[in-house]
């Protein structure tokens, strides 16, 4: 969304920073051009600054499980129903109703969960993840179109996605389609084992903030309104 000319103020708790921090260069790829803001999420101050900044914001998109939204006094549906055109985008591991919204999802499990795995072990009878959190990228581009088209439609409203049922949705879609793309495919990644793969020309990597950089300048304003 950045490189579509998007203003992106990544947000993040003082207390439990994004933990991709630590693999500098990966997390410099994926976090490049974004503000950073950092609250202490334990303070009701803190918390009020953030819901006001929410009010500005065209789109949010957070991946917190429905009770850890609800443990800091923040309801999605109230905000999004309180503020015209504001798109919310929440994504889970396993979707937000239910015994499953509280489930921890990654790429990798929620990509066994959606059947990937299995595949695998159908076409070539071993066992093991498909490609690298795969479910990750993928949701990813799901939730930048929903959220665009949410935008530009000036209705806003909440989206929910999740990891699983996107692999699901992908890998159902390769099977109608594609089945022997997808068949060589799932060959060619079961004979990658303990090999790595060529190197592919990336883009430059921009300037990353460090964390908390921006909290003054964003907050303050908004704070005071």
């Amino acid at each position: 969304m950045w490189l579509a000319g998007a203003e992106i103020i990544k947000v993040e708790s003082r207390t439990r920073p994004d933990g991709m921090r630590s693999a500098t260069q990966f997390y410099a790829l994926l976090n490049q051009g974004k503000s950073s803001v950092a609250v202490d999420l334990g303070d009701h101050n803190d918390r009020l600054a953030l819901r006001a900044l929410i009010a500005t914001a065209d789109i949010v998109i957070e991946a917190s499980r429905p009770r850890a939204l609800a443990q800091l006094g923040f309801d999605a549906a109230e905000i999004v129903a309180m503020t015209p055109g504001l798109v919310w985008i929440t994504i889970t591991g396993h979707g937000a109703t239910d015994e499953p919204a509280n489930w921890v999802g990654f790429g990798d499990d929620c990509s066994v969960a959606a059947g990937l795995s299995g595949a695998l072990r159908e076409v070539t009878g071993s066992t093991g993840f498909v490609g690298d959190g795969i479910g990750d990228p993928l949701t990813g581009i799901v939730a930048a179109n929903a959220a665009w088209h949410a935008w530009q439609s000036g209705l806003g409203g909440r989206i929910g996605i999740a990891l699983s049922d996107v692999v699901a949705h992908c890998l159902a879609q390769c099977r109608e389609r594609e089945p022997e793309l997808l068949r060589q495919q799932l060959l060619d990644w079961a004979a990658s084992v303990g090999r790595p793969f060529p190197s592919v020309a990336r883009r430059h990597v921009g300037s990353v903030s460090a964390m908390g950089e921006h909290t003054q300048a964003v907050l303050g304003p908004v704070a005071t309104c």
